[in-house]
């Protein structure tokens, strides 16, 4: 391998290194206590070092951000990508997000704590361009196929209503019940035994009441999300204890 490739590869599983350490060192410690001087200790790099990555902790959280939006992304890409009607690509995609919060709690939980314009104005144009590109490529794999779902005559919006706003109603409803599992609220306490469930089927009852078909009296949707664990995340389902 050439010096150059080398060095190339070098760089960036020292960079990943870093964004890992930030990640974990966020959640033990909080964004305040946070610093430089503490990454570069646990990742037994120099600060100077450090510095020919970012130029503050706040780059490397957004920097973070890119990484954990990309990792979501990549599951939603593959439920959009599931054979079948865009229904069931839909419902793929949320077990796909589903999973994703399930298999990297830390990805979500430091995402929780780092939204936030301060944080996102301290990083470079760069770094902040590519967050944001991360979040539109997410957006638009799950517009898209609600898109799909209107070119094929599955479901009609209202006029004046985009597809990027019913997926904004999707991705807010979805939100908030993750951050209250990840949260000290005992949702049991509050009648709320199986939160992951009632996710699914407040997801479907939107759907339905949108017009998306099929509809839930006309498919099986439970068959479906079995269906999607087994074709789609059996590897994924198999480490959730899911399949």
């Amino acid at each position: 391998m050439p010096a150059s490739e080398r060095k190339k590869r070098e760089y960036v599983q020292r960079e990943d290194l870093i964004i890992h350490t930030a990640r974990k060192l966020l959640l033990d410690m909080g964004y305040l206590d946070l610093n430089m001087d503490r990454i570069a200790e646990v990742t037994e790099y120099s600060k100077g070092t450090i510095y020919q990555h970012f130029s503050c902790k706040e780059e490397i959280l957004v920097a973070m951000l890119s990484e954990s939006a990309e990792k979501a992304g990549k599951f939603l890409l593959r439920g959009s990508d599931m054979k079948g009607k865009p229904r069931e690509r839909m419902a793929a995609m949320a077990v796909g997000y589903d999973l994703f919060v399930g298999l990297n709690p830390d990805h979500f939980k430091a995402q929780l704590l780092v939204q936030n314009e301060s944080i996102m104005r301290k990083a470079s144009p760069v770094l902040q361009r590519k967050l944001e590109g991360c979040n539109q490529r997410n957006m638009h794999i799950v517009s898209g196929v609600l898109r799909d779902a209107v070119a094929e005559g599955h479901v009609k919006l209202k006029e004046g209503v985009t597809a990027e706003e019913v997926t904004f109603g999707l991705w807010t409803g979805a939100l908030g019940a993750y951050v209250l599992m990840s949260s000290e609220v005992n949702l049991n306490a509050l009648g709320v035994t199986d939160p992951r469930k009632a996710v699914w089927d407040n997801m479907h009852a939107l759907l339905d009441g949108f017009g998306w078909r099929p509809l839930s009296k006309e498919l099986d949707y439970e068959q479906t999300r079995g269906r999607i664990l087994k074709e789609v995340f059996p590897q994924e389902s198999a480490q959730m204890g899911m399949a």
